[in-house]
């Protein structure tokens, strides 16, 4: 049997007088079993305790217990929370020592005597008057003790098995805290679970038919820039907030971010967040009230059909975001769609330019489907059209957006750039034109300014210009430059005889 120990002992734990001396006398340990079916019928254990989390109850002396497990195996590698009751913890420490036959040292149920004191009992007055301290243990209470230190039952969850597990995910569970939330269908237990790479994700738990679970992640949000092991994970019901440190530092978190479901009744109730709940204007905080009608949220089963009322006319008027996208023929282009809800899964389908059917898209060596969008690699002119992502959960199908996309040929992108080339050339020449009819109407319209005077001031000006030249950052700077470096050598030979 495989399983991660809880230890138990007392706080005003003093030694033993004789043997033990300085050491647990009431130190005790169970087998808390946290595994799922494997293959054969062997059955594949989370064995490393991570954390734990105390959820109250109604029964003070009986909370919940929430524990985060990983695996050490190197071939398995997954994280899980199981609950179980502190009835059940306590009731295993109550019952049978596990010893250790001789030969093969196996482990088996004690069945002799069981010395007075019981072994891991608390010294008390009120329990013997005579023992107020572990030093007052009789020598085969602390001689038991050190031979059965572990219980022989084990303590199994709750539930059968893990209520969430994350298997090969390059993230292991590290925290966890959860928050007992009051919703318009029932009670839910909402985990935070922290994560060695600083995401933080929130999920629940439901019970459905046949006690049959789901596991429904709501959010994960990279919390640290960088990724950090999160060391640290407190809950404040008061203040509604959650707070995760890590060696980067402390963040404060909301419990609760209804506005980001979307501003939509169908989004909010897909959302299935226990904290939230349509109230007719936006995704809001739940409160239960005495106008239940006027609160739609369905966590169990997130239908907004039998929710929102306005669902069948969006539906039917296709009210999703509209874009206008711009491919270029032969080159890569992305197509984004992020749906809302964590469970919801994407369909794309197309309506090609100059048809009237839609047709579903399927993925290929070309077009690839991405958790964020739709990758098109080397487009072609025939991937023009309208494309429609589509969220899907359950049986309840929506539009999340639609993009017009637009093929603009190669060839036509090789003209344009062609065309602008040859502006840019007659811009140049237009310039040059204009400087070289300045100079010429300044040397006509002043009979007292000699040829011989222009040429030398000419000369200065190149001069001035080279001593001040410093490199050029834009190809048609020196393009111009170069321009006139020749119209000052044809200057150069026109002043060149009358210098001589």
């Amino acid at each position: 049997m495989s399983g991660f120990p809880w230890n138990a002992y007392l706080y005003n734990d003093m030694g033993g007088q004789r043997s033990l001396i300085n050491k647990w006398t009431t130190f005790l340990k169970a087998r808390l079993v946290c595994s799922i079916p494997g293959p054969e019928g062997a059955d594949t254990h989370f064995d490393e305790l991570q954390d734990i989390f105390l959820l109250s109850t109604r029964d003070e002396r009986n909370p919940l217990v929430y524990g985060v497990f990983t695996t050490t195996s190197s071939v398995f590698k997954g994280s899980a929370v199981c609950v179980y009751s502190m009835a059940d913890i306590r009731a295993v420490f109550n019952g049978p020592y596990a010893h250790k036959e001789s030969a093969d040292h196996r482990w088996v149920q004690y069945e002799g005597r069981i010395p007075y004191p019981r072994p891991g009992t608390c010294p008390s007055k009120t329990y013997d008057p005579l023992i107020k301290s572990t030093r007052d243990f009789p020598d085969e209470v602390i001689s038991f003790i050190k031979r059965h230190p572990l219980m022989y039952k084990s303590v199994y969850p709750l539930t059968g098995g893990p209520v969430f597990t994350r298997i090969n995910v390059d993230y292991r569970l590290t925290q966890i805290v959860v928050d007992h939330v009051m919703a318009e269908d029932g009670q839910y237990d909402v985990i935070f679970l922290g994560t060695d790479i600083g995401t933080v994700l929130k999920a629940v738990s439901i019970t459905k038919e046949k006690w049959s679970k789901e596991e429904v992640v709501l959010e994960e949000l990279q919390i640290f820039k960088h990724p950090s092991f999160i060391s640290t994970m407190e809950i404040s019901q008061k203040q509604q907030q959650l707070y995760i440190g890590s060696r980067d530092g402390l963040v404060q978190l909301s419990l609760h971010r209804c506005h980001t479901y979307g501003k939509a009744c169908a989004d909010c109730c897909l959302a299935r967040d226990p904290y939230c709940a349509w109230d007719g204007n936006s995704c809001s905080r739940y409160a239960p009230t005495s106008k239940r009608r006027a609160r739609r949220q369905d966590v169990k089963y997130g239908d907004p059909v039998a929710q929102c009322w306005d669902v069948e006319d969006s539906i039917s008027h296709e009210t999703a975001d509209e874009k206008v996208i711009f491919g270029i023929e032969f080159n890569s282009t992305f197509l984004e769609c992020i749906p809302k809800s964590q469970q919801a899964s994407i369909r794309w389908y197309i309506q090609r330019t100059g048809e009237e059917h839609r047709e579903e898209l399927k993925a290929d060596e070309r077009i690839i489907k991405t958790e964020h969008g739709l990758l098109i690699r080397s487009l072609q002119r025939r991937d023009a059209g309208a494309y429609f992502c589509k969220a899907q959960e359950h049986t309840f199908i929506h539009t999340i957006v639609k993009l017009n996309l637009n093929v603009i040929e190669n060839g036509q992108m090789e003209s344009t750039q062609k065309t602008e080339d040859e502006e840019g050339r007659v811009r140049d020449l237009l310039t040059e034109s204009r400087l070289r009819y300045k100079d010429y109407i300044q040397l006509v319209s002043s009979p007292s300014f000699s040829l011989d005077e222009y040429c030398e001031q000419m000369w200065h000006r190149e001069k001035r210009r080279q001593r001040n030249k410093g490199g050029a950052k834009w190809k048609h700077v020196q393009e111009m430059k170069k321009k006139r470096n020749r119209r000052h050598h044809e200057l150069h030979e026109l002043c060149s005889p009358l210098s001589a």
